[in-house]
């Protein structure tokens, strides 16, 4: 068997970078360079896989049991964000962790600190693979992507090992929130499902945040600075306004838990025209239509004080919680915490503070919590990811299959 790792390390090799500019499916072409590589991959191991014209590789192992139980889906992303680099990764193989920093050498003086992530120190003793500081990681999905595929490996090279019917799925472009658009949930044939792409041990989380974008155009008015009196409008200076109107301690840095917020993700312009984009969550519905509502009274102001036309928003919904769709079939989330107590994991249920193709698939008709995939600081450049999780996540989907073919 190939080893988790070298299978992980072996996957963040590949760029799979979404755009969320794009408007094709995928997004970008070379998502489709590790998606081609899964499904030769899953034929290789005997597994019957496609890869369909929009990007979505499904595989299928038949029961080799004969009572009826449920047929179980376990999926993860290939892409990577958009917020960092996801080309040329130099993984960094941190063996025996001491607690120390961690020099990231591919820019001088950049370290992974304790200090800074006291989350480290959970890992002393363990091996941690991190960025080299140019890039991400890619541990999300890529983690997820691999504990399916050391799972899928073991069950072919074990036809002892008893299970039911297994669906496997590996979806682009989820990280610009556009994963499960064109994912067909008869097609796929799982009865239940669940998403890899959860962050440290442990975690399970079957509600996440109500998501929604907003991009707002800022009209402003240019003149010759020198003749600018009473004429001029600095869209620029118009967009810091209208962003200062919204609440402060409603920004990710101030918050945790359930509570949500607007989270300025890009400001760009001049002085004739500017534009900003947010994006919206809350795990509350009423509260994140509330704070859909906030942005256009911030708009309306900004259209009261400066002319109408100044401030023009789009706002769209990107997903909702599954909380409502996962909850009638808690069976499936039983079955994990079960899962993970046999791997010897503390199970961690808690709400997801961002969102997962699994959202989407449960309001699909498609029941879909979300497992731990064992990364830390996802989209940055202070990723990482410790070895043992990843072992462990791939132990909990074998578990989970044995508790199914039990059922």
């Amino acid at each position: 068997m190939e080893k988790i790792v070298d299978r992980f390390l072996r996957y963040v090799a590949v760029d799979t970078q979404s755009d969320e500019n794009s408007e094709s499916q995928p997004s970008t072409a070379k998502q489709l360079n590790l998606l081609r590589m899964l499904k030769d991959e899953l034929t290789a191991m005997g597994v019957e896989a496609v890869l369909d014209e929009y990007g979505y590789v499904m595989g299928s192992i038949p029961s080799n049991i004969e009572a009826k139980v449920p047929a179980i889906g376990f999926i993860a992303h290939v892409d990577t964000a958009p917020d960092a680099s996801g080309a040329d990764i130099k993984p960094q193989i941190i063996k025996e962790y001491d607690g120390g920093d961690i020099p990231l050498k591919g820019v001088p003086g950049l370290a992974l600190k304790p200090a800074e992530f006291p989350e480290l120190l959970h890992y002393v003793g363990q091996t941690l693979i991190t960025t080299d500081g140019t890039t991400l990681l890619g541990a999300d999905d890529k983690a997820g992507v691999a504990e399916i595929m050391d799972a899928v490996q073991y069950i072919v090279e074990h036809p002892d090992f008893k299970h039911g019917d297994i669906k496997i799925g590996f979806t682009p472009d989820e990280e610009i929130g556009r994963g499960v658009v064109k994912f067909d949930v008869g097609k796929f044939g799982a009865d239940y499902a669940y998403t890899m792409d959860g962050g440290e041990i442990g975690e399970l989380e079957f509600e996440n945040f109500n998501a929604a974008s907003a991009k707002i155009h800022i009209q402003g008015r240019n003149v010759h600075p020198g003749y600018a009196k009473g004429k001029m409008k600095n869209a620029i200076l118009i967009a810091m306004e209208l962003n200062s109107l919204l609440p402060v301690e409603q920004r990710p840095e101030y918050t945790e838990g359930y509570e949500g917020f607007f989270h300025l993700v890009g400001i760009s312009g001049s002085v004739e025209e500017a534009d900003i984009t947010y994006i919206i969550r809350d795990h509350e519905r009423s509260l994140f239509e509330k704070k859909k509502r906030a942005i256009q009274k911030c708009c309306d102001f900004i259209n009261l004080k400066y002319g109408d036309g100044t401030a023009t928003p789009a706002v769209k919904d990107q997903y909702f919680n599954m909380r409502e769709q996962v909850e009638p079939h808690y069976h499936v989330v039983e079955k994990a915490v079960k899962a993970m107590e046999m791997a010897g994991i503390k199970p961690k249920i808690q709400p997801i503070r961002g969102g997962t193709d699994g959202a989407n698939l449960s309001f699909k008709g498609l029941p879909c919590p979300n497992i731990f995939a064992g990364g830390l600081n996802f989209h940055g450049k202070m990723e990482f990811v410790p070895q043992k999780s990843i072992e462990k996540a791939s132990e909990v989907i074998l578990n989970i299959i044995t508790l199914y073919s039990e059922s």
